[in-house]
């Protein structure tokens, strides 16, 4: 019998570790600047062609390699960063494997030009699938050159799985601004298609907060600085009024590489108790540092989950952290220089001496021998005071009873509703509508009801392009993060579709000049940021998902909120106008609309 059992080629074995290394575009963008930083580079510039499909090139200003390093580079498990076993436990580079650059090279067509300071010519290296095309001296300057051509152009499967450019884009975005975060001394630009997405300059890390998420944004953070003999916390978190449901910027680092703990995260948002409504978060950006050889980083090939060793002590001292950045806050009391009309309480003078009050009375008065006799005296066209308030005919026959609803009737004979006339519902805790039908009574939730009634009612204007706009006096300007600007331009065809009326400023702001017909009263701001919230999170590119995202973002916010009384009329309008919909049972996210509690239920509780 046959040996079965064979040594992979290279070349299977690199396309094998790139699936689980570069799954996108925005990968090799990760580890190329990645190895930028390690390389010591204070300069580094990302090109990208098609969101990276075309095209990547990383251009660093590092120390470069020499001849026989960039050969070796591309090499499996081919790394300067680590020598033996033991320096996984005290890695202070963000790249440690030696997969990175094999991996690339297995799945694209890849060119670099690197130089080192002493040499005076460079290298010009040419690989496609892994394997070496050419290699050549050239004259470059010195760092390092990569330029990424074709990703997964021999593994067609791949490359078809990718999503649009739009959301590949967006996915290179976050990539980005988790490197850009931690190295705040290095200079990064981003280009797309030949246009600048992010020119980011040298300097501390609140101004480089400001500048990849606007300058608001750093207006709403407390400063972090907590330093114990176990780890070093430092960053910024929010104020309480910052918090939001969606799109909250929540960034943990540890020795200056991106992390992800659900279980620091909770740390972080329970200091938040009672100070922020249920279900908002509030966003922080927090650093840790660590002895090396109390974390494990290589549990994950993404290197996003990180292992502690002293896990549980680590997130009480966080949580102490940032309770004490928001004491802080809290403690300082607000100066109100508005003070006309105030009533003047003197300042508190120990050495002035108070006397006593001295009460004045009768001595001879006695209750029991005096009598006041009070008059009452009644004007005499007192009649005329209660004119007016008498009940009609029918407030009469309602009173009596002879008018009670089909609700409200007693047993036996059913008392049909008067014709011409409006059936009276009931509102319960301002939140849900009750009515009567004919099998029982209906509960309809007021809320629900309404965002099924206007995502229709918008998910229609989209597609005939009917919607108003109503233009504001005074035009408000609305900043977006860089990564959440790409996805409103997008998005820019189906808001004007809408009614909305958005102008370009430059620097991902955008002025609002005209709004729906009907949201006057809507905060449209953070309005604008939930339809890119919701956007980012789930569009697949195609218009009817765009259009729905954008409808229901409208309909959530432009909705009769819970707690709002309602008259019979409205109420009435609302059920009228839920069973014309497409869908009365359910809103456009499968959330429940409406129940009825049937006529035989309800004889049976009072049987």
């Amino acid at each position: 019998m046959s040996d079965v059992i064979q040594l992979l080629p290279d070349s299977v074995a690199n396309q094998i570790a790139a699936g689980e290394v570069i799954q996108r575009p925005a990968s090799v963008i990760k580890e190329l600047v990645e190895n930028a930083i390690d390389a010591g580079a204070t300069a580094i510039n990302v090109l990208v062609t098609d969101a990276g499909r075309t095209s990547i090139q990383v251009i660093d200003n590092g120390r470069g390699m020499s001849e026989t390093d960039a050969r070796l580079a591309f090499e499996r498990h081919a790394t300067s960063k680590i020598r033996k076993a033991d320096d996984l436990f005290a890695l202070h580079t963000m790249g440690f494997r030696g997969e990175a650059l094999a991996s690339v090279a297995a799945v694209a067509q890849v060119e670099l030009r690197t130089r080192m300071a002493d040499n005076e010519v460079g290298t010009l290296l040419t690989l496609s699938g892994s394997k070496v095309v050419g290699q050549e001296p050239v004259s470059c300057p010195v760092g390092s050159n990569f330029k990424v051509e074709n990703l997964f152009f021999n593994v067609p499967a791949r490359r078809k799985f990718l999503k649009t450019n739009a959301t590949e884009l967006n996915n290179i975005m976050t990539a980005f601004e988790r490197i850009v975060l931690v190295y705040p001394q290095v200079c990064f630009t981003l280009h797309s298609n030949g246009s600048e997405l992010l020119n980011l300059k040298a300097g501390s890390l609140r101004q480089r907060i400001s500048d990849v998420f606007g300058k608001r944004y750093s207006q709403d953070l407390l400063p972090v600085d907590v330093n114990t003999s176990m780890c070093h916390v430092s960053g910024f978190v929010g104020k309480p009024e910052s918090a939001r449901k969606k799109g909250v910027h929540d960034y943990f680092f540890v020795n200056g590489r991106f992390m992800k703990h659900a279980y620091f995260h909770k740390a972080v948002q329970n200091a938040y108790d009672r100070m922020v409504p249920v279900g908002m978060q509030v966003p922080y950006f927090l650093y840790f540092e660590v002895n090396p050889a109390d974390i494990d980083v290589n549990i994950h090939p993404t290197k996003t989950e990180i292992k502690f060793e002293n896990e549980q002590a680590i997130w009480q001292i966080l949580s102490a952290a940032v309770k004490d950045a928001i004491g802080k806050f809290c403690g300082v009391p607000s100066i109100d220089f508005d003070t006309e009309g105030r009533p003047d309480i003197p300042v508190f003078d120990p050495t002035r001496k108070v006397e006593s009050p001295m009460p004045q009375y009768n001595p001879s008065y006695n209750p029991f021998k005096e009598h006041s006799e009070r008059k009452t005296t009644m004007p005499d066209d007192w009649q005329q005071l209660y004119e007016g308030l008498r009940p009609s005919a029918e407030e009469q026959n309602l009173f009596d009873g002879s008018l009670a609803p089909a609700s409200l009737e007693g047993v036996g004979g059913e008392v049909p509703l008067i014709e011409d006339k409006s059936p009276v519902h009931y509102q319960y805790k301002a939140t849900y509508i009750m009515t009567a039908v004919k099998s029982g009574l209906m509960i309809i939730d007021q809320y629900r009801a309404d965002v099924r009634i206007l995502y229709d009612r918008y998910l229609e204007q989209l597609h005939t392009h009917t919607g108003k706009s109503q233009q504001v006096l005074f035009p408000e300007i609305v900043r977006f993060a860089p990564s959440d600007a790409v996805v409103l331009e997008k998005l820019l065809p189906e808001l004007e579709a809408i009614g909305f009326n958005l102008s370009d400023f430059g620097q991902y702001a955008y002025a609002v000049n005209g709004i729906p017909a009907g949201i006057e009263g809507i905060d449209f701001v953070a309005l604008l940021h939930n339809i890119v919230s919701d956007a980012t999170e789930n569009v697949g590119g195609a218009f009817d998902e765009i259009g729905h995202f954008v409808a229901l973002s409208m309909a959530r916010s432009a909705a009769i909120p819970h707690g709002q009384v309602l008259s019979n009329e409205e109420m009435e309008s609302v059920i009228n106008q839920l069973f014309a919909c497409s869908n009365v049972n359910y809103t456009p996210d499968g959330k429940a609309i409406l129940c009825i509690l049937p006529q035989r239920d309800i004889e049976q509780l009072l049987g």
